[in-house]
């Protein structure tokens, strides 16, 4: 039998591994505080464990000239839909949401981006699994959320070892039921996204069969309303905004035990389970620009979801991106960092 994992620490992670999925059915928001001073509000989206805890663990909300209003959300779907109707200015969210968002023609820009390994995307089986390969999938049930980077990260992986979606057992599942349904054996297979690799794999409730490597994009976005950039006292306070997130990713990949600590207390992860995840993939995270290559790889997954039929119409990506605040930043292909060991 299975030892499942600890109830008390699934609703933490449930409430946090929504980020990443293009479709939920939880999206609601907490109205959050405010930091700054001044006249002009930038109202910026955020999810739990996200921007705000990062730029106040980096000490990069002190010297506001303008103010923050905080809104948090369940994950990145409706924080794009409150991009859209101009409830907020700016906010983060993972690879996939804003394909769906363009797919739904949304009134969005991708302003930044940031490129993270792929080492947490994985597909995981249970640790008496047979299953040795990608190709051994076939027939077998697999747990994912439906219209997530997890879901794409599977389509992929599966092309790769000559599959199709089809020839697998899809069970579209929330992050919760699915942890239940791998770590209950009613699942061959589940595929996620970190936290929730680092979740099992230090639980010792599974095994990774494959990762993103060289499958998923590793990207990551800041999202803003057309209104917001068009007015230049907002556009210039998403700027400085940005430029704080920057050195706010610089401080978290130089004090990993410092940020997981953080991070741990403000989403319920076990500090252990934290500091995997950065490890993994939460502090090798590098700015980079918006550039051919980002728009390249997001139309890659758009077109990937249109023709399963799960985005309505064909989206052109390059027309839901502002490049406005590239600067010097380097290419979308730069390497993510790296802490010399895998956790």
């Amino acid at each position: 039998m299975r030892r499942p994992l600890l109830p008390a620490l699934l609703a933490p992670l449930a409430l946090l591994l929504t980020a990443c999925s293009g479709a939920s059915s939880a999206s609601t928001t907490t109205g959050g505080g405010s930091d700054g001073k001044g006249s002009l509000t930038l109202n910026v989206g955020d999810q739990k464990g996200g921007s705000e805890a990062v730029l106040r663990a980096a000490g990069e909300l002190d010297d506001l000239g303008y103010k923050i209003r905080w809104s948090t959300f369940t994950s990145g779907p409706p924080l794009l839909e409150a991009v859209n109707a101009k409830a907020v200015d700016i906010g983060g969210v993972g690879n996939t949401p804003p394909v769906f968002a363009a797919g739904a023609g949304s009134k969005i820009k991708v302003v930044a981006a940031s490129h993270g390994t792929a080492k947490g995307d994985t597909i995981l089986v249970p640790n008496d699994s047979k299953l040795s390969g990608t190709a051994q999938l076939k027939g077998k049930a697999i747990a994912v959320a439906q219209g997530s980077s997890a879901h794409y990260q599977l389509v992929a992986s599966l092309k790769k070892a000559g599959l199709a979606l089809s020839d697998v057992k899809v069970k579209y599942l929330q992050p919760a039921d699915a942890l239940a349904a791998f770590t209950s054996g009613k699942v061959d297979a589940w595929a996620v996204w970190d936290p929730y690799t680092s979740q099992v794999l230090r639980g010792k409730q599974g095994r990774v069969l494959t990762d993103g490597d060289g499958i998923t994009n590793g990207l990551a976005f800041q999202v803003a309303a057309p209104a917001a950039l068009a007015d230049k006292k907002k556009s210039a306070a998403i700027k400085d905004y940005l430029e704080r997130l920057r050195r706010a990713q610089d401080w978290v990949y130089k004090h990993p035990d410092a940020w997981a600590k953080v991070w741990a207390k403000e989403t319920g992860l076990p500090y252990e389970v934290a500091l995997d995840a950065v490890h993994r993939t939460n502090g090798t995270r590098v700015s980079v620009a918006v550039d051919k290559g980002v728009i390249a790889s997001e139309q890659q997954i758009a077109d990937t979801f249109t023709q399963l039929k799960l985005i309505p119409r064909k989206v052109d990506f390059s027309t839901f991106v502002d490049t406005r605040f590239n600067g010097e930043l380097p290419p979308s292909s730069t390497a993510p960092r790296t802490y010399g060991k895998e956790s």
